[in-house]
């Protein structure tokens, strides 16, 4: 069984968004375990994170974690936050980026990936998105579809 491609995909959004000179956000959702952020910033259950490199210390975009040291209000802070929570990396100036499905860890977060069953073998763990508005970055959407999903080979969209 292969490992997930998450955190590559990730690091690699995290690359090109910078390769930009564009300003990287992450959407967090807080409402998992095992995330430490700051509650009081936390919105409708996510938190989104400015990842410039001169914004934060210490990041480590790790196949398990994402952490970092940033500061709120001028108080150093410790950000700690499973892959499984990451759900959103974009561009904050124009949007540009991918979403993922939040993935809560198992009771025990040291549990080996194999140990762990996955019930959607086949399924894709992500989308790709697109933003062209220039005034308002994408901001994941809380709200469900209610009509019925075709299936659907994924597709990625090119930016020139």
């Amino acid at each position: 069984m292969m490992t997930s491609n998450k955190p590559y995909i990730i690091r690699a959004f995290y690359e090109w968004i910078l390769d930009n000179n564009v300003t990287p956000y992450i959407a967090i959702d807080a409402t998992l375990p095992y995330v430490e952020v700051p509650e009081q910033y936390i919105s409708e259950g996510k938190i989104i994170l400015n990842l410039l490199p001169s914004a934060i210390h210490n990041l480590n975009l790790g196949n398990e974690w994402i952490s970092f040291s940033t500061r709120f209000n001028g108080v150093s802070v410790d950000i700690n936050a499973p892959i499984g929570s990451i759900i959103a990396i974009y561009a904050r100036e124009n949007g540009h980026g991918i979403e993922f499905p939040a993935e809560a860890l198992t009771e025990n977060p040291f549990v080996k990936e194999e140990d762990v069953k996955s019930t959607k073998k086949d399924a894709s763990p992500f989308s790709v998105v697109s933003n062209d508005c220039k005034d308002e970055p994408k901001k994941p959407s809380a709200k469900k579809s209610t009509t019925k999903k075709t299936t659907k080979k994924p597709s990625l969209t090119i930016v020139e």
